[in-house]
């Protein structure tokens, strides 16, 4: 079962995503800060992260930066309502710094379902058959 980590402070927004990530059937761990998110990362790995930019402690600019530099496997989503100047600079700057993919709140909850599912999706297996076996001679 694939893994998601979502951060965000906001308990309310941290909750609703929680909820949406279970229903789709993923195991979801949550944490209200980049502190407690990498600290929880380290101890079990995630597949994919969903981080709020602006949070008290260790903000989201922040927290990208550090997955990126310790597991840049790990796949990104950055959301933010933005503050006083909206969501697009912090966005943008997310995008720069490693995030996957970027949505604005309120968050469209089916779009985000959407590329969840395709960030997680594994890549397709590819058949690198070098002994020369065909399906005719194959299990004898």
């Amino acid at each position: 079962m694939k893994r998601i980590l979502i951060i965000d402070d906001d308990y309310l927004v941290r909750g609703m995503l929680e909820r949406l990530m279970r229903k789709a059937c993923y195991d979801v761990e949550t944490a209200e800060d980049g502190i407690r998110a990498l600290r929880l990362h380290r101890d079990n790995p995630v597949d994919l992260v969903i981080t709020d930019i602006i949070m008290p402690e260790k903000e989201g600019l922040e927290t990208i930066t550090e997955f990126r530099q310790s597991s840049s496997g790990v796949k990104i989503i950055a959301i933010s309502g933005g503050g006083r100047i909206g969501p697009a600079g912090y966005l943008k700057r997310a995008k720069m710094l490693g995030a996957d993919r970027t949505f604005a709140k309120p968050v469209d909850t089916a779009k985000l379902l959407s590329a969840v599912q395709e960030m997680l999706v594994a890549p397709p297996l590819i058949s690198t058959s070098s002994s020369g076996s065909t399906p005719a001679s194959q299990g004898q």
